[in-house]
């Protein structure tokens, strides 16, 4: 067995193993005493893992496990990214971590997430459908749990409930199309199963099967039933990383398998995903208008950029690739920073997630209302925040490849969006509240985790040699 090159290509989910284990004999050994700096260690381990992997350890491509285990250098920076969602997670559940019903159960939540985490990057490396599916089924049996973390909660635990069911049910579906794949190539190997593509119906099947298993994950329409009520019902911390790390690896691996496996059958596949992205942009900002609780609001507004981050996709280009990964980042930045305010206030209200709670924030906590203003002005795309620049370049990845009425409907899908998140600003700008959320100051874990999200919705929106370097190791992928 090649030994170096396990150690070479698998140093993410090598490091990250170890921090699992290392975080958790810290939850077996340490004391009360001790439990006080769980938090602090534990954000203090994955600053120095992502100070150790965020740039590519090699440059050179390779494989391993007979090629069930594909190294790419852009796969990690994907994975570096999501590690960096994941501290910020962190760094904003903390205050929910130190409450007296959810102090005890501080290591089981590190350490569910972590292993979601390394199922996830798995997941990513795959070069086989064994290899991909186990690494989806450790991202997903963990997360069930997450969701429902505050068990004695009814809503945890129906979303909980629903989550896990959904899974499963979209697992199943997954594994049926991967056995017609099998059955049709005699392969489980990415690379080989392409020669067998011949686009007969049996294979379109399998195809559209294999997609609504990676459909649930990111929440397209018509498979994103479980999104709100699973948002809602899910501890904030648990809401935010299932919107970002857990979508941003299911997307990233769909576009990987569809130009893999896939690439004979490109006509089919991007008929299927022109219907999706529409479907899902539209119904999502149609239903987002509608929404007075704001985790159920940044439901909606999370499976319509599902939709946008799909104009990538379609694309099947390199460009689209980078595009796909810095919307990504991007996303991350904004979505958290969202996700950030929303926890805080929570936290210090006694539960407050409304619309109309948020009348009136501006003036008792000014601070928080310009972060979720930057932040969901980035979600919508104004300029000169990033995410303007981010949705610019996956229009621009799918124009090239000549949707562009699919682009056209986008765009006009943003004054939409626009609309449903200056709601949010003017609640808190412009609305009267006779009793606002009373001034607080949030704890130091939050205020990091949100000045980091409004540094990158800031600067990645300035600094295009970011996108210059994605794009560098996208092209060699």
């Amino acid at each position: 067995m090649d030994y170096a090159g396990i150690f070479t290509y698998m140093y993410t989910e090598i490091a990250l193993t170890a921090i699992t284990v290392i975080v958790l004999l810290y939850d077996l050994i340490a004391g009360e005493r001790g439990r006080k700096f769980f938090h602090t260690f534990t954000c203090i381990l994955m600053t120095l893992f992502i100070a150790g992997t965020i740039w590519p350890y090699s440059t050179a491509s390779g494989e391993i496990f007979g090629g069930m285990y594909i190294y790419r250098p852009v796969y990690g920076i994907v994975k570096s990214i999501l590690a960096i969602g994941t501290l910020l997670v962190f760094l904003q559940a903390g205050p929910w971590l130190s409450r007296e019903d959810t102090s005890f159960k501080r290591g089981e939540f590190y350490v569910l997430t972590l292993s979601t985490l390394i199922g996830m990057d798995f997941m990513i490396s795959a070069g086989h459908f064994l290899m991909f599916f186990i690494g989806l089924e450790l991202a997903s049996v963990p997360m069930a749990c997450l969701v429902a973390f505050d068990k004695y909660k009814g809503n945890s635990a129906e979303a909980g409930a629903k989550f896990i069911l959904s899974a499963l049910f979209a697992s199943g579906l997954m594994l049926y199309g991967i056995s017609f794949l099998y059955g049709t190539t005699g392969t489980l190997y990415f690379d080989d199963m392409t020669a067998g593509m011949k686009g007969t119906p049996l294979q379109i099947m399998a195809m559209v099967f294999f997609f609504t298993g990676l459909g649930f994950k990111i929440s397209l329409v018509p498979f994103h039933l479980w999104t709100a009520d699973t948002y809602q019902g899910a501890p904030t911390a648990v809401t935010s990383y299932l919107s970002v790390v857990s979508k941003a690896a299911a997307a990233f691996t769909l576009m990987v398998i569809l130009t893999k496996v896939f690439a004979p059958m490109v006509q089919y596949w991007q008929l299927m995903l022109y219907i999706v992205i529409v479907l899902s942009i539209t119904v999502a900002n149609v239903f987002a208008i509608r929404q007075k609780n704001l985790k159920r609001f940044l439901a909606f507004s999370s499976i319509s950029q599902a939709g946008y981050i799909m104009l990538a996709v379609i694309s099947g280009s390199a460009y689209g690739m980078t595009s796909l990964i810095f919307y990504v980042l991007v996303y991350m930045a904004a979505n958290l920073a969202a996700f950030g305010v929303i926890s805080a206030v929570e936290q210090n209200s006694k539960g407050k997630v409304t619309m109309d709670d948020y009348n009136g924030l501006y003036s008792t906590n000014p601070k928080l209302a310009v972060t979720m203003t930057l932040a969901l002005f980035s979600l919508a795309g104004i300029p000169p925040f990033a995410g303007f620049f981010s949705k610019f370049f996956i229009f621009a990845a799918a124009f090239e490849k000549g949707f562009h009425v699919l682009v056209f409907i986008a765009l006009a899908n943003t004054v939409i969006s626009l609309y449903y998140y200056l709601l949010v600003v003017k609640a808190m700008f412009i609305n009267r509240n006779d009793a606002p959320v009373a001034t607080f100051r949030s704890g130091t874990g939050t205020r990091t985790g949100l000045v980091l999200c409004i540094a990158g919705i800031i600067i990645l929106g300035l600094v295009s040699s970011i996108f210059d370097g994605i794009n560098a190791f996208s092209f060699g992928m």
